[in-house]
């Protein structure tokens, strides 16, 4: 692998602490503050200004996909641009700005200038009558449509009588947006990350996840690693959909992965496994998140569904704090600056580096004699194991060594499964190598 004279090779505690820093949660904070105000979609400037700062911390290559491109069997929409956005009293004055939050547009909006009694205004305004404070994120991404979201006690106070409307916007051809680095390591076996960027003004969803990501590849550019490391910013549903169509062989080399979101908030973890159930990231994930809310993989949420579809069936897991859709601020203003933390997201950081170190250190064999029970007499190996009060212990190490040392599981892994010390299962793992029975990975 090349790399320049500063990357570095490390492995266990020398890899995390090149990672981390003591300012990590910070630094995360700032950036995720610094794209919260962005209007983004899942087209347009929006999230290019958003792939233009998280690029200023990590080498993100923007792509460019034309409208119209068929993407599986999905077709990249038109482009929306989006300008400003009000709602006018007779007074002139703005009872609902654009400009104030862009919450308050309904998102991917077609344009509209009129003046409507109040209503026939509300059939095209969206509030949360049982959180009458809060104004709710809504999208029109396919359905072409015109709108505004508001709070309800907001819209209550409103007077009968004519309002002017406008949504300075449009669809036209243009591109769908998503940036992407390479982090080449010495195996061509990858590990994806991806986030969502279609999100406005949504802190924890997922502006978190954005900034932690682009922390985590800018700090990743310095060191060697044994994986290839693909870090995804695109929109979400069609964003995936799309690098999936134009990736076909590269997501072959996928074997491990992570979509984030959610991952700024006060609330524990969540780990959301893969559809297979129990790939390497799951055993990894359960196994540094201890005491996580784990749940099984169901065919909605984030892009893990995508890349689970059963076309590609890779082993992509979900990792947040609070799970999507439970938390009362999701998809409305309550998600703001002030519903993450600094030492949430750096929580959040750190475990994903734990993660990556995991997979990076992880000793996985594969035995050598794999079709049937070897002969271990004839190699020594019952006279090594020795007729004490640990003799049966012993020989159970060997053998759960022996049956799933398939290159997948690590002996962590094997120390789980079968309820034995990791200690045992290494120094059985050792004396099946010298004995030829075990080749290290």
């Amino acid at each position: 692998m090349s790399a320049d004279s500063a990357t570095q090779s490390l492995t266990g505690a020398s890899l995390k602490a090149a990672l981390d820093s003591p300012g990590i949660g910070d630094a995360i904070y700032a950036l995720a503050s610094e794209i919260y105000p962005i209007c983004r979609s899942i087209t347009g400037e929006g999230v290019r200004d958003t792939l233009r700062a998280l690029s200023k911390h990590a080498p993100i290559v923007q792509h460019e996909v034309a409208t119209g491109t068929l993407v599986l069997d999905w077709t990249v929409p038109k482009e929306w641009v989006i300008r400003d956005a009000w709602i006018k009293n007779t007074a002139g004055e703005r009872v609902v700005d654009f400009q104030k939050h862009n919450l308050h547009v309904l998102n991917y909006s077609t344009p509209i200038r009129a003046t409507l009694p109040l209503s026939e205004l509300k059939k095209n305004i969206f509030t949360l009558p049982e959180q009458p404070d809060l104004i709710p994120y809504r999208t029109s991404y396919y359905n072409e449509r015109w709108g505004f979201c508001m709070s309800q006690n907001a819209l209550d106070a409103l007077p009968d009588g004519n309002y002017e409307v406008c949504v300075d916007s449009e669809l036209k051809q243009g591109s769908l947006t998503y940036g992407e680095i390479v982090h080449r390591g010495a195996s061509d076996e990858e590990v994806l990350f991806s986030v969502h960027t279609c999100h406005p003004s949504l802190a924890n969803d997922n502006c978190s996840g954005m900034a932690l990501l682009a922390l985590l590849a800018g700090a990743m550019a310095k060191v060697k690693t044994r994986y290839t490391y693909r870090f995804l910013f695109a929109p979400g549903t069609i964003g995936a959909i799309t690098w999936l169509a134009r990736n076909g062989e590269a997501a072959k080399r996928i074997k491990h992965g992570l979509v984030m979101s959610c991952v700024g908030d006060r609330g524990g973890f969540t780990y959301k496994r893969t559809r297979r159930g129990n790939a390497r990231i799951d055993r990894v994930m359960t196994r540094v998140l201890p005491g996580a809310k784990v749940i099984d993989f169901f065919p909605y949420g984030y892009d893990e569904r995508q890349y689970a579809s059963p076309g590609f069936d890779l082993d992509v897991g979900l990792f947040q704090r609070t799970q999507f859709a439970t938390f009362p601020e999701y998809h409305t203003s309550g998600d703001n600056l002030d519903f993450i933390t600094p030492d949430a997201l750096a929580g959040s950081y750190r475990a994903i580096v734990s993660a990556i170190n995991a997979l990076e250190n992880e000793r996985r064999y594969l035995n050598t004699a794999p079709h049937g029970e070897p002969q271990l007499g004839r190699r020594g190996l019952y006279a090594a194991i020795g007729g004490d009060k640990d003799s049966y212990a012993k020989s159970m190490a060997m053998l759960w060594v022996l049956n799933l040392s398939d290159g997948d599981h690590s002996l962590e892994d094997i120390a789980e499964r079968a309820g034995a010390e990791l200690g045992v299962i290494e120094a059985t793992a050792a004396l099946l190598e010298e004995s030829g029975l075990l080749k290290a990975l």
